[in-house]
């Protein structure tokens, strides 16, 4: 399986340049953007990856940005960082479907840990996923007679 790719969108270029560099030096694939714009004109790769996104930026907001994504179907866990971790934001972000919500500078522990929980998280769903999809195209086979025995076995 390929390292897991973590999108990093932070208007600050020193701490944008900081995260990306553990993040590759703990195996990661970080692409770093320093805009929400920049992030949308590309198209997140296919397979296991968050985003780190800061929530106040110039331009498009991190809010903003989570709402566009979820509008475009783009389900990648959001985890936030912010130096300002204002709770009536940081429950909007998780209503929102954002999966953490950082301070930065904060510990790199803590940073690694999460994006490792989040890659996890989304490992399980993926593979989940997976096997529905088989088990789907098993049944597609199925006879009428064999269809009715495996109703009756569930």
């Amino acid at each position: 399986m390929s390292e897991p790719a973590v999108y990093v969108v932070d208007d600050d270029a020193q701490f944008r340049t900081a995260v990306g560099r553990l993040l590759r030096a703990s195996g990661y694939k970080a692409t770093l953007y320093e805009s929400a714009e920049q992030f949308l004109k590309i198209s997140p790769a296919p397979g296991p990856g968050c985003i780190l996104l800061d929530i106040r930026m110039s331009g498009l907001s991190g809010l903003e940005l989570q709402g566009r994504l979820n509008k475009e179907g783009i389900m990648l866990p959001i985890v936030f960082l912010t130096g300002l971790g204002y709770i009536p934001t940081s429950v909007k972000a998780i209503k929102a479907g954002a999966e953490d919500f950082l301070s930065k500078p904060g510990a790199k522990e803590t940073l690694l840990s999460t994006v490792e929980r989040r890659n996890e998280v989304q490992r399980r769903a993926d593979l989940e996923g997976g096997v529905d999809r088989t088990l789907t195209a098993f049944v597609a086979f199925y006879t009428h007679r064999e269809r009715q025995l495996s109703l009756r076995l569930v």
